[in-house]
């Protein structure tokens, strides 16, 4: 049996416009009356985010003094995982179907995230995900979890999923982040890290997943050519 446990932001959902409004809500939390800010575009904001800028950083790129940056990153701390931004997410383009033709090759597919079980339940109920993902192949946070760290946290959220789901001869793993790289290496499974996600090319390698391709239906056409789900002459992904 091939087995995908796939990330669900980045790989699945697009999670920019979230970041980026959150983003210049703290801008405008934080700011003094009359005070000139400088608002990154969108485009900017995100490079910087991809490329793993600390916050307080970008908070000072758009105008704040250090005091300022410190509330800053509280505040966006509070926000970004909150109910009222989680709206502005959206399927990655392709991403459904994609799910679609795992769902239609009968792959074992399971979604690990760090999203508790109500920030997972909403998206799943906007956008009619929950079709592709059984109960018994869901993977997240309860709602009273204690975060600590996505790389100490997400591995655990592995060795959980791999006692819970039936023996596998050939699992892979396809994720944005370090946590997901790191989750699948310390259990000994393949990783691939797409760039549709919250880091780049340069974040990515450093972390040497197996493979990086640019999103979530070429991590499953290289795994469907490697695996023989396909011809090897079908679909090629494209590999770093």
């Amino acid at each position: 049996m091939l087995r995908i446990i796939t990330d669900f932001d980045g790989p699945i959902m697009n999670v920019s416009e979230r970041y980026y409004r959150a983003y210049l809500f703290c801008l405008r939390e934080v700011r003094y009356p009359d005070q000139p800010v400088s608002p990154l575009s969108k485009e900017e904001f995100w490079a910087l985010k991809r490329s793993q800028m600390p916050e307080r950083q970008i908070a000072r790129l758009s105008g704040l003094d250090a005091t300022q940056a410190e509330k800053f990153y509280q505040v966006r701390k509070r926000t970004v995982h909150s109910m009222p931004y989680l709206v502005y997410d959206t399927p990655v383009p392709g991403a459904i179907d994609t799910l679609k033709r795992l769902r239609q090759a009968k792959v074992d597919l399971a979604v690990m995230t760090m999203r508790r079980v109500r920030e997972l339940d909403d998206a799943f109920d906007r956008y009619d995900l929950a079709q592709f993902f059984p109960l018994d192949r869901r993977f997240c946070l309860s709602n009273d979890y204690v975060k600590t760290a996505d790389v100490k946290d997400k591995p655990l959220l592995m060795q959980r999923a791999l006692a819970q789901l039936p023996a596998a001869e050939e699992i892979w793993m396809v994720g944005d982040t370090e946590a997901d790289i790191v989750s699948a290496k310390t259990h000994g499974i393949k990783a691939i890290a797409v760039l549709c996600g919250i880091r780049d090319r340069t974040q990515l390698m450093q972390q040497r997943p197996d493979r990086i391709v640019n999103n979530f239906g070429e991590a499953v056409d290289l795994i469907f050519k490697e695996s023989n789900v396909v011809p090897a002459n079908a679909v090629g992904a494209a590999i770093s």
